[in-house]
């Protein structure tokens, strides 16, 4: 008796594209972070109130040879950059450790780094909106009239140094529970933003805390970024890049390190 012989396919698999895991996992992020108004509505309101308060309506003098209205553009986003970056990072990262969604993503087979690429994709989109909400604002109500490439580099420099806050707010994430982040987030955010010179200017706080802002990274984002609208203090560009770098390692190393204890409790 003939044997039937019968066919088995062969199941075939598409590789999956990084790019495309990556714009999903960040398209989600965002969406994510728009629906919550503590975030989406805090990080962006903060920024234009103070400068509409402080800027347009009591801010007619000079500053360092500019106008308070334009001096203000790169105090208050380098403040909506920080505020944008630590709690997309930090205060999402803790509530993602503590619902235990972060190992739901990990059992899954969507990359890692697709997580994190996200949360820098997501909190460089927000920053980048604070800016140009300033930008908008001064040009409107305020008489900044800056050229295209300055008013492009002056975003360019703040979204790019939104990215040692970013690394700020994982460090912070690894180690805050999900109902401390916030606190442990303005712990850090509010004083810094003080001491670097971001609500008044440098020159009008005391010289202990002059000399202590030398050593914060907002303190460096915010030089950088009054340079690019001819208010900076003279020092090198490279020393401020140099030392916003130097904090991104290090803040990079102190969430391996909360990772590598995560992995270990759970492991």
């Amino acid at each position: 008796m003939a044997s039937a012989s019968t066919t088995i396919p062969v199941a075939t698999f598409t590789r999956p594209n990084p790019l495309r895991i990556c714009l999903k996992e960040s398209q989600y992020e965002f969406l994510k972070c728009l629906r919550v108004p503590m975030y989406s509505v805090s990080t962006m309101l903060f920024p234009v109130m103070f400068y509409v308060l402080f800027g347009l309506v009591m801010g007619r003098q000079v500053i360092g040879g500019i106008s308070t209205t334009l001096y203000l553009i790169p105090a208050y986003g380098t403040f909506g950059v920080m505020g944008a970056s630590l709690f997309g990072t930090a205060a999402t990262l803790a509530s993602d450790r503590g619902l235990g969604w972060l190992q739901a993503k990990k059992a899954s087979p969507m990359p890692m780094y697709a997580y994190f690429l996200a949360k820098l994709l997501m909190s460089a989109i927000f920053s980048t909106v604070d800016v140009l909400a300033l930008l908008a604002l001064g040009r409107a109500f305020g008489g900044v009239h800056l050229a295209p490439m300055v008013a492009a580099r002056l975003v360019l420099t703040l979204v790019a140094g939104s990215f040692p806050f970013c690394a700020m707010g994982l460090a912070i994430g690894y180690f805050a529970g999900p109902t401390s982040a916030p606190a442990v987030i303005n712990i850090f955010y509010l004083p810094m933003s003080f001491c670097s010179g971001l609500w008044m200017p440098l020159v009008l706080l005391p010289k202990f805390i002059q000399k202590i802002a030398v050593f914060l990274p907002p303190y460096h984002l915010s030089q950088l970024a009054f340079q690019q609208v001819g208010a900076g203090q003279g020092e090198s560009a490279l020393w401020h890049w140099q030392s916003l770098i130097g904090f991104a390692l290090i803040c990079l190393g102190v969430a391996w390190l909360g990772h590598q204890r995560d992995q270990q409790a759970n492991g």
